[in-house]
């Protein structure tokens, strides 16, 4: 057997290692700088301390990006020299982050052995590759994001840090092939067990879902399917479950070959990046497939994110969470028992307040941030939650999951077409969210988001927001969210005062001159401020306008106008929005390109009253 010994590496401490809501997460070229990582992975240590370290089992995998492979080998010779009992990694070192947290909630080693936390390496959605980003963060034994308090303590630890423990002498694992291989260290045996972590996660899905009833659905010669993993580590996944568990076409799956750089690509599952599904379902304007499939999804990088697209049809995250919530009690298994409850983020549309409200059910508002619903979850108070940016999950785990949203979705267009496989039409995505409006009313909803702008004007502009909250007498002013820990500020929101007998209206001039002064004021800002430089230097700006219809198409819109501040680094200018405006004109029935179309013409008409056609589609007039 291999012994190793700990040697302890002088070191100073590195600015800016603050984790955000999801970890620490730079440029590759930040993290592979002499003792950066091993700054930051000590710092944790620290803050857990050695009674939750010395003896514990620890994940350690990722999405596969750029720097994985070389990340595993320094965490795992740390682990041991910090006394770590084992290390269970992911075969390749690939685990997505929802089979981190069911590994670390589920899985019994063969020593009877259970994980006690993990280091997941990812920057989810963000691009890959050498001069791309790098992510670390922790899960705590809940599996679940760590809590503030403890990624505080990490932050404080990185200032003060002078050493680091490393394991001198243990060579690096062969994180290829599956085994456990044994070493001998101070504290005692050490192991590194690589397993295939898709048996774990598949035992999970087949545990949820009723897997004999999709089967049936996609073997059907109507139903088409298609799944996009954007080379992530989605695709690691999805031949398992669509193909060999599923019996659906291998021919289906696009991208799911996870590649360090993401294929060159933005692993974003939205319409702007996921360019190659949108065309094969039918929404590119320059190349659409003339017969699209009945169903399409596409994942983000470690496959946490979602997207849901019909026929020619997207589905907003939004409406997508609050379509499961609906029908989840009838057709999925591990909700027949009932709901405990359903949660959003506060950026995300009042869709699923209104199915709370109709199906009775407990419903709660968390600010942006997973972990806010872990602890609903862990308290036994919500089933299922989701957020606007393309994140949907449930109690099974506690991150979002991705491909449980999908499969969630295949639940409930089975469980519509049950009696219908042989009939002339399905039922399809597009009934099925026109149907749940029809019922429950459309809620509209759209986002800006301001990218690379400096931290510190961030936080000038939510106080400001703050501020600005109390001289507006055309607005209610006291929704301003703030988390448990008493951090700052994560969310200022604007809700007009102006009602009918129809509720809240979009329309008097005071409200729409509120809400230009207020967007002009952050995009001057986003502006002035915008940094093209390191992920570091950057924070997201999130202007959104959500409104809420009525039911009868005469009736004015509720609405809903915020502004959030994520931090989270991230490095990528652009404009993105959950478009799904759709003029209700019978001559112009498309969903128009709204990226290129002024804000006044966003607000101030969501339904067409007159339009005109370009080559751009139905413009809001």
């Amino acid at each position: 057997m291999v012994a190793f010994r700990v040697t302890r590496v002088g070191t100073t401490p590195f600015d800016g290692q603050k984790p955000g809501t999801s970890g620490l997460r730079k440029k590759v070229k930040v993290f592979t700088q002499p003792h950066y990582l091993q700054n930051f992975v000590q710092a944790t240590f620290n803050a857990l301390g050695s009674d939750k370290v010395k003896g514990a089992t620890l994940v350690i995998s990722g999405d596969g990006r750029y720097f994985s492979k070389d990340a595993i080998q320094v965490i795992t010779k740390m682990a041991a020299a910090n006394g770590v009992r084992r290390v269970w990694v992911g075969q390749h070192g690939l685990m997505s982050t929802p089979a981190v947290s069911a590994v670390v909630r589920d899985r019994v080693g063969a020593d009877g052995s259970k994980a006690n936390g993990a280091f997941i390496l990812t920057a989810s959605h963000n691009p890959g590759g050498p001069h791309e980003d790098f992510g670390v963060k922790y899960n705590m034994e809940n599996g679940g994001p760590a809590p503030e308090g403890v990624t505080n303590k990490i932050y404080e630890n990185t200032t003060t840090i002078k050493e680091y423990l490393i394991a001198e002498g243990l060579p690096d694992a062969d994180i290829s092939k599956t085994g456990v291989s044994s070493f001998e260290g101070p504290d005692g045996k050490f192991d590194v067990d690589v397993f295939d972590s898709t048996i774990d996660y598949v035992k999970l899905m087949k545990s949820i879902f009723d897997f004999p009833s999709i089967q049936k659905l996609l073997s059907s010669p109507k139903f088409g399917f298609c799944y996009d993993a954007l080379h992530g580590v989605a695709g690691y996944y999805a031949k398992r479950i669509f193909v060999e568990e599923l019996g659906g076409k291998e021919s289906s799956l696009l991208n799911c070959v996870p590649k360090e750089d993401f294929g060159g690509g933005h692993p974003d599952p939205n319409l702007t990046y996921a360019k190659e599904l949108v065309a094969r379902m039918g929404l590119s304007k320059s190349h659409s497939e003339p017969n699209p499939p009945e169903f399409g999804a596409a994942a983000d990088g470690d496959a946490d994110r979602n997207m849901i697209l019909g026929k020619r049809f997207f589905v907003t995250p939004s409406d997508s969470v609050a379509i499961i919530a609906a029908n989840a009690v009838e057709a999925i298994p591990y909700f027949s028992g009932g709901l405990k409850g359903v949660a959003r983020s506060m950026p995300t549309s009042a869709a699923l307040d209104v199915v709370a409200k109709s199906l009775n059910l407990k419903f709660y508002e968390v600010p942006t941030g997973w972990k806010f619903f872990g602890n609903l979850m862990d308290a036994g108070m919500c089933s299922i939650c989701g957020e606007e940016s393309f994140g949907t999950g449930s109690d099974h785990i506690r991150e979002k999951d991705g491909v449980w949203a999908v499969l969630a979705w295949l639940s409930i267009l089975a469980n519509k077409n049950k009696d219908n496989l042989g009939g002339e039409k399905l039922v399809s995505v597009e009934d099925i969210v026109r149907q749940h409006w029809a019922t429950y009313g459309r809620h509209y909803y759209t986002r800006y988001d301001y990218e690379n702008v400096d931290a510190a004007g961030a936080k000038e502009l939510m106080a400001h927001l703050v501020k600005l909250q109390s001289s507006l007498d055309e607005v209610n002013n006291d929704d301003t969210l703030t988390d448990s820990d008493d951090s700052p500020s994560r969310g200022v929101k604007f809700a007009s005062k102006a009602k009918t007998t129809e509720g809240s209206q979009i329309g008097s001039g005071s409200m729409d001159l509120m809400l230009e002064k207020l967007l002009e004021w952050v995009e001057l800002w986003g502006d002035s401020s915008q940094e093209q430089g390191e992920a570091s230097d950057g924070r997201r700006i999130k202007a959104i306008i959500a409104s809420c219809p009525k039911y009868k198409q005469d009736k004015k819109k509720g609405d809903m106008y915020l502004v959030t501040w994520e931090g989270e680094p991230l490095h990528r200018a652009s404009w993105l929005m959950d478009k799904d405006f759709r003029c209700t004109k019978a001559r112009c029935a498309k969903t128009p390109d709204i990226y290129g179309f002024g804000r006044k013409n966003i607000w101030k008409a969501l339904e067409c009253s007159s339009h005109v056609e370009n080559s751009r589609g139905c413009t809001y007039l």
